[in-house]
């Protein structure tokens, strides 16, 4: 079964309210320290306690950072130093795969708002040892939980100003929004002048999330709540997550999420549509294809579909648009399950032809048997029939 955590961040989300979450949810805290344990730092103490947001029981995560004298430096962790930190670390490999790939987000977005390279962010308040053991610890805990699949709901955010290293910054700061816009995140606004939402939080989700949105179809096994510093009187500051199964998962379990978008065009020539297929083949598209339709007043025109990944959504509706000079894109996320295949090469005759093999099925390369069949005066399926054979050889 696939396990999957539903994360409502309906009164924001930061590090250690996420943390705390999963540790509501039942992750294992002796799992979680001696995961923690492998890294080279060993001024902080994490402790968990119980405590109440509006009435609600809930968990707070709290990491208490001995400071030095030599106190600037704690502050100041490049990315490529927690990098290395990561990448030396006996982590397991999940954990470590999802802390970096949290890190490495967070670097590209602080280094496209400073104007610096990614490996020369220096972190501020994320290269923090609390922002470190808030991220590792995440993923420790989803490992603990061994979670599979991570889904958000809606995101809220305050407004007015916070401060930070670099002064006072709107609210949501840069980051958070760069974050939210990079995995197009849905995001609703608060009328709080706090900081309900933290780099640190949002990255863990913008670089861990597969989707976002409503609550997946799961079978809940249980449920936590991890809470944030303050107890507002109106709504429970807490992340809640949802630990359970997915339901409805194909016999191959989750599929991946993909982006199907579509143009309907009553104005285009086949030739260019024949283009624009291949242009989005050549990006990148998992898929392109064209079918028929019929449109108002009776008229003959082609829907143009593609499936591409969530990420590059923005860049292939721009494509689409472009190519074809439709005035609107639709979209939809749905699901594949792409079965694994090998490719490898055949001899027919002196000529190279590429096959691809998958668990039911031998597929020859066309366009190489055309061109085998050509050169050696055969016919098209003769030359089909002998690369199959000699594949299954």
């Amino acid at each position: 079964m696939t396990r999957v955590a539903w994360f409502n961040c309906s009164a924001g989300t930061a590090g250690d309210m996420t943390l705390a979450a999963l540790v509501d949810a039942g992750a294992d805290q002796l799992i979680i320290g001696s995961i923690l344990s492998a890294l080279p730092i060993d001024d902080y103490a994490l402790t968990f306690e119980r405590t109440q947001r509006c009435g609600v029981a809930s968990t707070r995560a709290i990491v208490a950072v001995h400071h030095h004298d030599d106190d600037h430096h704690e502050h100041h962790r490049p990315w490529r130093d927690i990098d290395a930190m990561l990448a030396a670390a006996d982590l397991p490999e999940r954990v470590r795969d999802r802390a970096r790939s949290v890190f490495s987000l967070l670097a590209e977005v602080e280094g496209a708002i400073h104007g610096v390279p990614a490996t020369d962010v220096e972190f501020h308040e994320v290269g923090s040892t609390d922002a470190i053991v808030d991220v590792v610890g995440v993923c420790a805990a989803l490992e603990a939980l061994n979670i599979d699949r991570i889904v958000a709901g809606p995101v809220a955010m305050g407004h007015g100003s916070i401060s930070s290293a670099h002064g006072r910054l709107p609210n949501p700061g840069p980051a958070v929004v760069a974050l939210c816009a990079r995995r197009s995140i849905p995001t609703f606004g608060l009328d709080d002048s706090r900081e309900l939402s933290t780099p640190t939080g949002v990255a863990i989700l913008a670089a861990l999330a597969d989707s976002f949105g409503a609550m997946p179809a799961m079978t809940a096994s249980s449920v936590g709540y991890g809470a944030g510093t303050a107890d507002f009187e109106t709504r429970a500051n807490v992340v809640q997550v949802v630990v359970g199964d997915a339901v409805g998962d194909s016999p191959r379990g989750g599929g991946q999420p993909v982006r199907l978008l579509e143009v309907n065009v009553d104005d285009v020539t086949g030739e260019v549509l024949a283009h624009t297929v291949s242009s989005l083949m050549a990006a990148g598209a998992h898929d392109a294809w064209i079918s028929p339709i019929v449109m108002k007043k009776g008229r003959p025109a082609h829907t143009v579909h593609l499936l591409c990944e969530e990420v590059r959504t923005g860049e292939f509706a721009d494509l689409l648009a472009r190519e074809t000079g439709s005035l609107g894109v639709r979209g939809s996320v749905i699901e594949r399950w792409p079965i694994s295949r090998e490719e490898t090469t055949v001899d027919v005759d002196g000529q190279t032809i590429r096959v691809k093999i998958a668990e039911h099925r031998v597929k020859v390369e066309f366009d190489d048997a055309a061109r085998a069949a050509s050169a050696l005066g055969l016919p098209v399926r003769e030359v089909l029939r002998r690369a199959e054979e000699a594949t299954r050889r």
